[in-house]
């Protein structure tokens, strides 16, 4: 039987688990293993209705909180609406970063020039945006420079964190909508990605990871922390201890 997903807490009322890179949080087809609510309800049996509180991209790994039951989902996503969680990630992204740290605060919204609809990008007249970075560790891979960076989003737009690192020039290690090229997106959604894009890639899964979230929640201190996958470790090295 095929590994649902790792639990790193569960409860009567929560569960926290550590959502595998590639996978869809909702259903794109029938088999019972191709979305994260899919194998949630095979984790959780039909009398509990699985919620969301927090999502992820598909190729992105990391925490994430499902409720169990009504009032937790309830008070758990005002927590989300009022920006009262810290967010931190883990990504790779291409290039050496000069600065040790950093704040990214450029406005976000849709991308008018892109013909692929789910596409954003930085704009005056886009929603307030802010991404802090500090860098971990720069690097090399077969002569390539790159920078593994921990990265805390002040806000939460989408593909927020990604539209901001490329904007700066470093795009992530593998985000085939936001590293120059929309074809690497297209053909891979298409289902005609080539060889050569696969190694242009460089790796299956946009090299980002959701690795803790931290909140009070009933007057308790809550931080749920999540280990990259082996892929991800092994190219940036070993970072286990950071």
């Amino acid at each position: 039987m095929e590994r649902l997903f790792e639990i790193i807490h569960e409860d009567a009322e929560l569960l926290v688990i550590n959502k595998p890179a590639g996978l869809v949080c909702h259903p794109t087809k029938g088999d019972v293993y191709s979305s994260l609510i899919s194998r949630l309800r095979l984790h959780l049996g039909e009398a509990v209705s699985p919620q969301m509180i927090n999502r992820l991209d598909r190729e992105t790994s990391g925490v994430m909180l499902i409720a169990k039951q009504d009032g937790a989902a309830r008070e758990l996503r005002r927590f989300w609406e009022t920006r009262n969680v810290q967010k931190e990630y883990w990504g790779i992204v291409h290039g050496h970063v000069r600065v040790d740290q950093g704040l990214i605060d450029k406005p976000l919204g849709r991308d008018e020039n892109s013909g692929v609809a789910i596409k954003d990008c930085v704009r005056p007249d886009g929603a307030p945006s802010q991404t802090e970075f500090r860098v971990q560790r720069r690097f090399r891979h077969r002569e390539d420079a790159f920078t593994l960076l921990r990265v805390t989003p002040r806000t939460g737009r989408k593909h927020q964190i990604r539209i901001h690192l490329a904007h700066i020039g470093h795009p992530i290690v593998g985000d085939k909508l936001y590293s120059g090229d929309e074809n690497l997106y297209l053909d891979f959604a298409m289902g005609r990605q080539t060889e050569e894009q696969r190694q242009r890639l460089i790796l299956p899964n946009q090299a980002l990871h959701a690795r803790a979230v931290r909140l009070i929640w009933r007057d308790r201190d809550w931080t749920y922390q999540a280990g990259a996958e082996e892929w991800f470790l092994e190219f940036a090295g070993d970072i286990r201890g950071r």
